[in-house]
């Protein structure tokens, strides 16, 4: 296991002699004491800390301050917290407290209580480690709930009744997920019955709370296991039904299709193996998403999904939106993978043309190199030799798709001819003449019929006015 940073001691140290200049208990709490059992402390970086002290937690911060120097003590009355920056470490104090709640809202009623009262109103056992930190304590463990043996157990349990527990914060429920998908642990049986039983009470969560959750289950490890209890669990169809009903597999005359749910965590789980960019960890969520209305069974064909593909890229930005993900260029980023995704494995073929390459170049832009890895990681079946003859396939269209690219330079293209020239060199003014022309160089540059220079865009330009001002000017 790996031993505190110095630093940290260091800072644990002064937060303890603060906290007996002001007379009052003081702990270190949550994520750090959780992350030292799991040897998972990072040696340096940026951090959150959070300490509990039973007392005031702005009158804490304040005398931690002072002793470590920080200039800054940022103070939240309202939540009786505060907050101080000092390296890379972002120091959070809180007053120990109790919490009740109404049933139909999120704002509890909060009262000062004891280090006990606060670890009963965490979320997971696991959270609720706390070192004490005054001089006399310095460093014991104060773990009420077995916290420690559930991370040996790799158990995710609630301190207190699970359903008093998720009943007070729903979005708990999540982060029950969350933890089990971030640390591959198991959920409690009595845990996971109340998540089953009280999923409905999600309705009362922000989307953007959900939101954060849930991406973190998509950049953990091995997101699958954190997607899997969300479709055990009922979360998935509370917030995001178009995914759980990729669940399930019909069947027409003996012949059956995959079931596109499991299809779908094992091309994310791919991705995840080679990538850690969320958004198109994203892409491989969605790029099946529009299956299930496109399915149809075709006599001596067996099922498709024809369309899926134009359907599913449709339908991201109103998933996005209602999800509370962003609608800026990481959504149309998204967009384009689930409308693009088909397009490489479809070049197969000996006889595919070098012009179906550069559009697919063209379209894909700087992303090329993310479609093909979501592409690589769609390839799946339970047949390995089947597997390593796509792959093989798979090899042949990126290289056709590299020699092409450096042979005719496509990627990010911009056209050679702009509408300055065409009115400069064709005596004509702005009008729509300009974009049709535009448009008839990037067709003939993309079907190979000249090559990407400017040189001879520009006489190809010339060669074809004729035919684009006669319309014009008829």
């Amino acid at each position: 296991m790996k031993e505190i940073p110095d630093r940290h001691k260091e800072i644990f140290q002064v937060v303890g002699r603060a906290a007996d200049e002001i007379e009052q208990p003081a702990y270190v709490v949550g994520g750090y004491v959780r992350d030292y059992f799991l040897g998972r402390l990072p040696e340096s970086g940026k951090m959150d800390i959070d300490f509990v002290t039973v007392g005031s937690g702005i009158e804490l911060a304040e005398k931690a301050a002072e002793l470590l120097g920080a200039k800054k003590v940022a103070v939240f009355k309202r939540f009786g917290t505060a907050q101080v920056h000092i390296d890379d470490l972002d120091l959070e104090f809180v007053g120990a407290r109790k919490e009740s709640y109404r049933r139909d809202s999120r704002k509890p009623v909060v009262e000062d209580g004891t280090l006990e009262d606060d670890q009963k109103r965490r979320d997971l056992t696991i959270n609720t480690l706390s070192w004490s930190l005054n001089p006399d304590s310095f460093g014991v463990l104060v773990d009420p709930f077995n916290g420690v043996q559930d991370l040996k157990r790799k158990r995710i349990r609630t301190p207190v009744d699970p359903f008093s527990t998720f009943d007070d914060d729903p979005l708990r429920m999540m982060r029950a997920v969350r933890f089990a998908s971030q640390l591959q642990f198991r959920i409690e049986e009595n845990t996971h019955k109340a998540i089953v039983e009280m999923a409905p009470r999600l309705e009362i969560i922000s989307k953007e709370r959900i939101a954060d959750e849930l991406n973190k289950i998509v950049m953990s490890p091995k997101p699958s296991v954190g997607f899997k209890l969300l479709l055990e669990s009922r979360l998935l169809e509370q917030f995001f039904p178009e995914m759980a009903r990729l669940k399930g597999v019909d069947e027409v005359k003996g012949v059956r299709h995959k079931d596109n749910f499991w299809h779908t965590l094992e091309v994310l789980d791919n991705v995840a193996e080679v990538s850690d960019n969320l958004w198109l960890r994203w892409a491989a969520i969605m790029h099946d998403i529009a299956k299930p209305p496109t399915k149809k069974f075709v006599e001596g064909a067996g099922w498709t999904f024809h369309g899926h593909d134009a359907l599913g890229a449709k339908w991201v930005p109103r998933i996005f939106r209602r999800l509370g993900l962003p609608l800026d260029e990481r959504m149309r980023f998204v967009r384009k993978l689930v409308r693009l995704h088909l397009r490489p494995i479809a070049l197969v073929s000996e006889e595919v043309s070098d012009s179906a390459i550069r559009r697919l170049i063209y379209e894909a832009g700087n992303d090329l190199d993310d479609l093909m890895a979501l592409c690589r990681a769609d390839i799946t079946s339970k047949n390995e030799k089947k597997v390593k003859q796509y792959l093989a396939n798979f090899d042949k269209v990126e290289r056709r798709i590299q020699e092409v690219e450096e042979l005719d330079r496509i990627r990010n293209w911009k056209n050679p001819v702009s509408g300055e020239d065409i009115m400069n060199e064709l005596g004509v003014g702005e009008g729509p003449v300009i974009g049709k022309i535009k448009e008839a160089v990037k067709e003939a540059i993309l079907e190979g019929e000249i090559p990407n220079e400017r040189k001879e865009a520009l006489d190809y330009m010339k060669k074809i006015s004729d035919r684009y001002l006669e319309k014009k000017n008829s």
